[in-house]
């Protein structure tokens, strides 16, 4: 299995870039994953609806028919960290060959991208800055597979 990672917008925070370039290595180390990050800075100007439709067209255009896509929104389905590793584990078990985690942009997902979603997971009841949830789900996926493997990483 495959997970990517679709991150609306670029950082440019060095320290963030690390702890990404970090986690990536990490996960690697136990399945192919892949951030991409979607420059969305063409269309951050304009009305809500029109934003969150563009950003939606380029999401769209990043999947194939096949993937699983799970879209990060506040309203979504909340884990334990034990529970979000079985998840995986489900996913893998079921021969999900890409797992597209996404994380939208400051207005969320259009219509078109909630209808294609597989599902919906939130982080927390909270709101966190994009820069900080990028790092919370790598981290969140690296622990998962340290979970599945009885790794010492996670302390239940």
């Amino acid at each position: 299995m495959k997970i990517k990672l679709l991150l609306m917008g670029k950082t440019t925070d060095e320290s963030v870039k690390r702890i990404e370039a970090d986690y990536e290595k990490r996960i690697n180390r136990y399945t192919a994953f892949e951030p991409v990050v979607i420059d969305n800075s063409s269309v951050r100007n304009g009305p809500e609806t029109v934003i969150k439709q563009k950003e939606g067209e380029m999401i769209l255009k990043r999947l194939s028919p096949t993937d699983h896509l799970v879209l990060l929104d506040e309203r979504g389905k909340t884990y334990t960290s034990v529970q979000f590793a079985n998840e995986i584990n489900n996913w893998m078990t079921s021969s999900k060959k890409t797992v597209v985690l996404t994380i939208g942009g400051a207005y969320g997902f259009s219509d078109d991208v909630k209808k294609r979603a597989n599902s919906l997971v939130s982080l927390s009841a909270m709101t966190f800055s994009h820069q900080i949830v990028r790092i919370i789900m790598m981290e969140q996926v690296y622990r998962a597979f340290t979970i599945l493997n009885n790794e010492p990483y996670h302390h239940a």
